[in-house]
């Protein structure tokens, strides 16, 4: 049985041509998948589960809710995107929703799945609004205003977000060793999978004396050409496969 995972797609209304990976993914490769594992941010931005009269929204809602129909589990984790997504919509679309981290097995290895944006620990301003933004109290709080309100909102934030990262070193966006290491200890020296960074690769970490994995998702592109790509599990190796 396959496993598929896929993180960081950041759809929006201004990027068809993303949209269009995805459609033609859970149409065919998606299906041959006994599970598959959206990491987060599969959304540029997420106002509420109440935004639905969105075409894209309403229309990704169907695709995998035709998906789940067909067999294949489908489980969503939060992304630092679309962390407000919830119940309502993942009910629509045939989601499961994960905590984060979620621990799973694969075959019988132990593999640790998150987004990945909590191990970027060097951006302390970044875990600040973190923990801020995912407080239960604050999200009940930005929810109960107007959709248009919300949607106002985090475009500034994300217009904000963009200028602090043009002033920031690379290394500061990256995960912190130390993080992983700490939460590879927690959870008993698993294989490690997640997104965030959009740095694709399979780092080694020696932790405590055991050799962990761990596997960073892809994001996926339109500039300066269309892709995506899902990390494959399939008889006992994992494997990036190309999406156009």
């Amino acid at each position: 049985m396959q496993v598929h995972f896929i993180s960081d797609l950041h759809l929006s209304a201004d990027r068809p041509a993303l949209t269009g990976v995805l459609e033609r993914y859970l149409a065919g490769p998606a299906r041959r998948a006994g599970q598959l594992y959206i990491l987060g941010d599969l959304f540029e931005h997420w106002a509420g589960d109440d935004d639905f009269e969105d075409p894209l929204n309403s229309a990704l809602a169907t695709r995998l809710a035709e998906v789940a129909g067909a067999g294949t589990e489908l489980f969503f984790m939060a992304g630092n995107r679309d962390f407000l997504l919830g119940q309502a919509f993942a009910s629509r679309a045939g989601l499961k929703l994960l905590s984060e981290p979620t621990l799973i097995k694969l075959g019988e290895a132990p593999t640790l799945l998150c987004h990945g944006d909590a191990l970027c620990t060097d951006d302390v301003a970044y875990q600040a609004f973190r923990s801020q933004v995912r407080h239960p109290a604050y999200q009940a709080q930005f929810l109960a205003q107007p959709l248009a309100a919300r949607k106002q909102f985090i475009a500034g934030v994300r217009m904000k977000s963009e200028q602090a990262k043009s002033g920031k070193a690379a290394s500061i966006m990256d995960v912190n060793d130390q993080a992983v290491a700490a939460l590879l200890r927690e959870h008993g020296y698993p294989r490690l999978i997640h997104g965030h960074t959009h740095r694709p690769n399979l780092h080694y970490h020696r932790v405590d004396a055991h050799d962990c994995e761990r596997w960073v998702l892809s994001d996926w592109r339109d500039n300066p050409t269309v892709r995506g790509e899902v990390l494959v599990w399939d008889d006992g190796e994992l494997t990036r496969q190309p999406l156009e």
